[in-house]
């Protein structure tokens, strides 16, 4: 008989119920009942970044979304030309649980000095802040037609792509991580930007997740003397 999965930690937040629970050697994260993310491959998540870093040729600023599991952010890391990495996670728990249960995924990457966390929600954030950034990275969601909160949506329509696209400096790319194909949310990015593509990853579930990799933008650029990396 297989083990059932221990609950490691469970905590209340505004947004529901978030639980830590370990299969075996593996930890998964719950969101009311939803599965979000595990610590079993890491493929896609290192993709997200590896693939929209590729893209572009200076990526000196870079804003992730999402911390998840931290495969994402080592992989920003390990590019040397990456001066600063924002991470924003609206999940508190989730970051402290980097620090204990998940450190042997993110190790010390929270540290790096070139590291800044921000607890906030992303379309919050990005709706607030002035900083522009090479490469943004969004993995807050099971993807664009399968949102972790309402709010989330916004993401995703046109004016959440113009929004991201106000974030970007001149030349910037955006990744977006999604665990089924978005074909309704591709015709959106191929209004905003020039050139879209997308990376299939298989996985043991079946369905391969998808990495959607976008630049080009097609609005208003900012000059490369706004970046701030300092």
């Amino acid at each position: 008989m297989t083990d059932r999965p221990v609950v490691v930690e469970r905590v209340a937040t505004p947004r529901g119920e978030l639980v830590l629970r370990r299969d075996g050697v593996h930890y998964e994260v719950i969101s009311n009942g939803t599965f979000l993310m595990d610590t079993r491959d890491g493929r896609s998540e290192r993709l997200l970044t590896s693939a929209a870093l590729a893209r572009h040729p200076e990526p000196l600023a870079v804003l992730i979304a999402g911390l998840g599991v931290g495969f994402s952010l080592v992989e920003a890391l390990a590019d040397d030309r990456v001066r600063r990495i924002d991470v924003v996670e609206i999940e508190p728990a989730l970051i402290d649980w980097h620090r204990s249960h998940l450190s042997d995924y993110s190790g010390s990457a929270l540290a790096d000095p070139r590291v800044g966390v921000i607890v906030d929600d992303i379309v919050t954030h990005l709706r607030s802040t002035a900083t522009r950034y090479d490469v943004i990275c969004l993995d807050v969601d099971n993807g664009p037609g399968w949102t972790v909160t309402a709010g989330n949506a916004a993401l995703y329509d046109d004016g959440g792509t113009e929004l991201i696209e106000s974030r970007l400096l001149d030349g910037g790319v955006l990744s977006v991580w999604s665990a089924a194909p978005a074909p309704a949310y591709r015709v959106v990015l191929d209004r905003h930007f020039a050139s879209v593509g997308e990376h299939a990853i298989m996985v043991a579930r079946g369905e391969p997740d998808v990495v959607i990799v976008a630049s080009g933008s097609r609005g208003v650029r900012q000059r490369d003397d706004d970046r701030d990396c300092s």
